[in-house]
């Protein structure tokens, strides 16, 4: 059957997804994140690498509820966060990729642009970072974690790839922090994004 209706086409999406569920032991809302999740990269194999750590649902709530600067390391996960729930939740996005400074940086230490974004961000007193795209970032917060320059109040850290994005995130399941990680390769700027727009759906609503 062709279905034309945006939000139909989305409602028949997860009731598909719902029924592959039943294997995972989720509580209520982070299944509601895993499916975002799965419905962004119609990948089912998501529900079983998605880790959520220290009451990371919980904090990111009310971490968002009080209207917060979030960090982002891509123009793509950017672009993907829903900007009316945004706005109605109070909360502002970042991405400092494109930033004079960050290529100034850059080439100064010899290192990514996307490590000297999370820099400059953690300078702005920024503490939550959405990571989709670059290990080096994730990476770069957890040094600045144990040089005690940040104390994030969440990070999604879904790095996607072959060099360090894996073993990024195996580092900061170490962590005791809120966090949502992938195990392995897979993730993304989109993945990202998907997880952030679930948390404002379930805060302001659609």
């Amino acid at each position: 059957m062709y279905i034309k209706n945006p939000m139909e086409i989305e409602n028949k999406s997860m009731d598909i997804i719902d029924e592959v569920m039943g294997d995972t032991k989720f509580s209520e809302e982070e299944k509601i994140v895993a499916k975002r999740m799965i419905h962004t990269t119609g990948d089912f194999d998501y529900r079983n690498i998605i880790v959520f750590k220290n009451n990371f649902i919980k904090e990111a709530k009310k971490t968002i509820s009080e209207g917060k600067t979030i960090f982002t390391d891509t123009k793509m996960a950017y672009t993907g966060i829903n900007k009316p729930a945004l706005a109605k939740a109070g909360c502002e996005l970042k991405c400092f990729i494109d930033d004079d400074r960050v290529f100034s940086l850059s080439k100064e230490l010899g290192t990514t642009r996307s490590a000297c974004a999370v820099d400059l961000a953690v300078g702005e007193g920024i503490d939550i970072f959405v990571i989709g795209n670059a290990p080096t970032a994730l990476f770069r917060i957890l040094e600045l974690v144990k040089e005690g320059k940040v104390i994030p109040r969440f990070i999604v850290g879904v790095p996607v790839g072959f060099v360090g994005a894996a073993e990024s995130k195996e580092y900061l399941r170490e962590f005791n922090m809120p966090s949502i990680s992938t195990v392995g390769n897979k993730g993304g700027s989109n993945v990202a994004a998907s997880i952030i727009n679930a948390l404002l759906y379930m805060v302001v609503g659609r």
